[in-house]
């Protein structure tokens, strides 16, 4: 029994250093960036969604569809949604972005990017851990909540939601 509770230890104390360690192998990465002028493709593990790979339904999730006739700019109200979940910005453009969050104990980073297709009148997003397989649905919900926090805020400005001028982009 002594000899159990010794090795069931070492094994939660090996899995323990292992977390650390991915953690900070996780920090060391980007953001895969624009491939083609699309968010880049998830990888085969669940720790991934994104709008553009609507062929893959455990990876999809809709975009968020802009309304014309707006006066603000979704980019800035994005970023400040971004900022409002602890996320950190890392690459901003013109009609892409992207930001990372990091998990509190072992410090995970997850990265978020964010496309703006003027033409299409969406906003594109795509969440995915650095490291791992299963992320237990986490950039799933990232996503969500940052729609959700994100349409409160466009109509706390007085605005439509989900909305983009008909000339693009400011």
């Amino acid at each position: 029994m002594k000899t159990a509770l010794i090795i069931l230890f070492l094994l939660i104390g090996a899995f323990i250093i292992l977390c650390f360690i991915l953690g900070g192998v996780s920090r060391s990465g980007k953001a895969p960036g624009l491939v083609d002028g699309s968010l880049s493709v998830c990888p085969d593990k669940p720790n991934c969604v994104c709008s553009e790979q609507n062929n893959a339904a455990r990876h999809y999730i809709d975009p968020v569809i802009i309304l014309p006739n707006i006066t603000f700019d979704p980019m800035h109200v994005l970023k400040n949604t971004i900022r409002d979940m602890g996320g950190s910005m890392q690459t901003e453009s013109e009609n892409y972005l992207a930001a990372t969050f990091s998990s509190t104990i072992f410090g995970f980073v997850d990265d978020l990017e964010i496309r703006i297709d003027p033409v299409q009148k969406v906003i594109h997003i795509r969440s995915a851990s650095r490291v791992g397989y299963s992320d237990a649905g986490v950039n799933r919900k990232r996503t969500e909540l940052l729609k959700k926090i994100y349409n409160k805020n466009a109509s706390g400005a007085g605005q439509p939601l989900n909305a983009i001028p008909e000339s693009g982009v400011h």
